[in-house]
């Protein structure tokens, strides 16, 4: 086993180490749950809906201990907290709704009514969760929790960047009978990953196109199925009749909320040449208005930036921009505190589709503007790049920014608001291009993409004979 240490975001100081298992041990480990699996299964809903209901609980006792070290982990306490609240709930969410969602019974052939079939919904045996370091607790339950109601064993292998918070949550399911030998949380780092994919029957992967590619190639090499939340550049489209005010909040929490490091988050803005020159004052003043929650964890709105490397590319893309004659005019530079990495709200003028900043990801608390003049253009302009994960749309009316909305190529659009996937969980939504692969883990989707279909199709006549089939037979 080796030792791998991680610095604290708002200090600087690699202030942690854990051991990552060998591939041996994953592969221990896999074995321990595929075996619990079966037994997990034939409890039924209602069965596992009491487990996973003391999970929820065990869950609400150390939140005190959950809280610290998600706090040390990503430098927020507000947002570390609504990650806690965010899991339980979504454990009553899921086995309420799962039982519902499922048909069962028999129907009748439409062109054979002598034959008869039924659905049979089979979990897959064992799910690996490879997880991402923007939210930890959060992303790394979002697809174990609705495969543990289904039925499936879950072995979950978060980013190493962001360990401190799986100590307490392994000690919530230690101490909820029946679930630590189906729930088992093996950090450690990209080989670890690689080592559990050998090994599971289906893989959930949220994190970079880059490392989502190489999971798609192994995984397609043992033909199994991948779902995959990739990166995002999300567009926002404020046309000129927008609420100012509104577009404005909306397109500020958007793109700075948990400092921009948020795959739905905003990252290009393109405005109404009418409203542009108005839009950008105002986004301005209020932008330059937001806190860094620095030296006080209690106050301001924008945490560190958690992955030291992170900073080096918003570091470069602002650059970038600077060099192609964008003006910066809020923040802009990386700032050191106590330690830690810090970027403010920065807001970039005149950008052009030449910047990186408008063509790769983000993942910072930057909100670069451009102006259009026509509809076409908004759309042609939004839809330009590799990424497909999520967009806005502001207008006088959700009429019209339905009908805008509807030309996007996204998987979620948020009318009149912006990047509400991350608080509302009950619409199904795909990625489209680069930003993924598979069924949506949100609505009913989430659930049901965990099971095997299998059809049971039962003859209630006669079989039909060999001659039936015999050449010349009328």
């Amino acid at each position: 086993m080796s030792r791998l240490t991680w610095r604290n975001p708002r200090t600087g100081a690699q202030d942690y180490s854990f051991g990552a298992p060998t591939p041996a041990e994953v592969v221990a480990a896999c074995d321990r749950a595929r075996q619990a699996q079966p037994a997990w299964a034939d409890l039924g809903y209602a069965g596992r809906a009491t487990v996973m209901a003391r999970f929820a609980a065990e869950l609400a006792a150390r939140r005190a201990e959950l809280q610290a070290a998600l706090e040390a982990d990503t430098g927020r306490r507000r947002i570390a907290g609504q990650e806690i609240d965010s899991v339980i709930g979504s454990i009553a969410g899921w086995t309420a709704l799962a039982p519902t969602l499922m048909p069962q019974g028999w129907t009748e052939g439409r062109a054979m009514p002598q034959v008869r079939h039924a659905p049979n919904w089979r979990p897959y045996g064992l799910v690996g969760v490879v997880s991402p370091w923007n939210f930890p607790l959060l992303l790394g339950m979002i697809d174990a929790v609705p495969a543990l109601v289904a039925g499936c064993a879950v072995i979950v292998k978060p980013s190493e960047v962001t360990p401190r918070f799986v100590e307490p949550l392994r000690e919530a399911i230690a101490a909820t009978p029946g679930l630590d030998a189906v729930l088992q949380i093996l950090p450690g780092d990209g080989e670890t990953g690689q080592a559990l994919i050998d090994q599971i029957d289906c893989i959930c992967f949220t994190g970079s196109v880059a490392t989502g590619r190489k999971v798609a190639l192994q995984a397609a090499g043992r033909l199994i199925p991948a779902f995959l939340e990739l990166g995002g550049k999300d567009p926002m489209i404020v046309l000129a009749d927008a609420d100012l005010e509104a577009a404005t909040d909306a397109t500020l929490r958007g793109s700075v909320l948990s400092a921009g490091q948020a795959c739905q988050s905003i990252e290009r803005i393109y405005i109404q040449r009418q409203l542009y020159r108005t839009f950008v004052q105002r986004l301005v003043e209020k932008a330059a208005a937001v806190q860094l929650n620095w030296p006080d964890i209690n106050a301001g709105e924008v945490g560190p930036i958690i992955f030291a490397r992170q900073a080096d590319i918003l570091a470069g893309q602002i650059e970038d921009a600077r060099s192609k004659g964008a003006r910066v005019l809020t923040g802009g530079e990386i700032e050191h505190h106590g330690g830690g990495l810090w970027l403010r709200p920065t807001v970039l003028a005149d950008v052009t589709h030449e910047m990186a900043v408008m063509r790769e990801e983000t993942f910072g608390p930057i909100m670069p503007l451009m102006a259009f003049d026509t509809v076409d253009e908004a759309v042609a302009l939004a839809n330009f790049g590799d990424y497909g994960l999520s967009a806005a749309v502001f207008a006088g009316t959700l009429d019209e920014a339905e009908a805008v909305g509807r030309r996007l190529e996204a998987g979620a659009i948020s009318l009149n608001d912006a990047a509400l996937t991350a608080v509302f969980y009950e619409a199904a939504k795909q990625s489209f291009k680069a930003s993924g692969i598979g069924p949506s883990r949100m609505g009913a989707d989430g659930l049901a993409r965990f099971f095997r279909r299998q059809a049971l199709i039962a003859n209630t006549g006669q079989p039909l004979p060999l001659s039936a089939f015999r050449e010349g037979a009328q």
